[in-house]
């Protein structure tokens, strides 16, 4: 099972540079698309279905804005919008899809960058996340969960810590949360087979940061122990630019 998650920053946008021929050159079981910023009667999904993916979306309230959707060539059992917690499903940002005896999470996490209020949205869109979490592994043990959990784990996993130690996304608060969200019974996909490795998934827009490698590393695998065992591969896809984010990868043998 090759699944890719990816933050197109707008699929509309990301399709108009390209997003579907990289599709079709690089196959995939399922792709995960987060920050999707369209409800699906307003994007050319023949293209997709061409490529013999079925699609489902949990789109926000709002228009314009989050919102994932599910591209998968495996017929999933059931698939569920949101959490049902109405201020985090509003704005688009769970879809579940069950396939057979493993549960596929697309996630887009809340940001904080604009301070105050959405940070302490976040901080606590976190908190009940964790607390939904662990009642959904009591149902569906084994559990992958895919996304932008726009968060930096470890100094590993951006650019400049220093000068990043009070930025929104790499504050000890959220550090630790992630820690805690791993010790659950989650393993980091990447990190688990790439322990030492450095690469980004997101760049800023500013200051050439891409082409510098200036990045953070917030998009995610979590994986559950108890099918860690059978990932085979996990990589960021930093070639592919059709968005601020790169596609991450993993194989696993489910």
């Amino acid at each position: 099972m090759e699944i890719v998650s990816y933050n197109v920053n707008g699929i509309r946008a990301a399709s108009r540079k390209g997003l579907v021929d990289w599709l079709k050159e690089n196959p995939v079981d399922i792709l995960c698309v987060q920050e999707t910023k369209a409800h699906p009667e307003q994007v050319e999904v023949a293209p997709f279905e061409e490529l013999g993916y079925k699609h489902f979306w949990h789109s926000a309230e709002k228009k314009g804005y989050s919102g994932v959707a599910t591209f998968t060539k495996v017929a999933p059992d059931q698939v569920i919008e949101g959490c049902g917690i109405e201020k985090y499903d509003k704005e688009g940002r769970i879809l579940r899809s069950d396939f057979g005896d493993w549960t596929l999470l697309n996630c887009y996490f809340p940001s904080g960058t604009t301070g105050g209020v959405r940070q302490d949205f976040k901080m606590e869109f976190l908190d009940d996340m964790y607390r939904w979490i662990e009642e959904l592994k009591k149902e569906r043990p084994n559990l992958i969960i895919v996304g932008d959990y726009n968060i930096a784990h470890t100094e590993n996993d951006i650019h400049d810590p220093v000068r990043n130690k009070k930025s929104s996304g790499f504050l000890p608060e959220e550090r630790e949360w992630l820690t805690k969200w791993f010790d659950m019974g989650f393993v980091d996909a990447f990190r688990s087979l790439n322990p030492d490795k450095v690469q980004y998934s997101w760049w800023s827009y500013r200051a050439n940061a891409r082409n510098n490698n200036k990045g953070w590393r917030i998009d995610y695998q979590s994986v559950s122990t108890s099918i860690a065992d059978k990932l085979q591969e996990a990589y960021q896809i930093n070639e592919a630019v059709h968005s601020d984010h790169c596609p991450v990868y993993i194989k696993i043998d489910l």
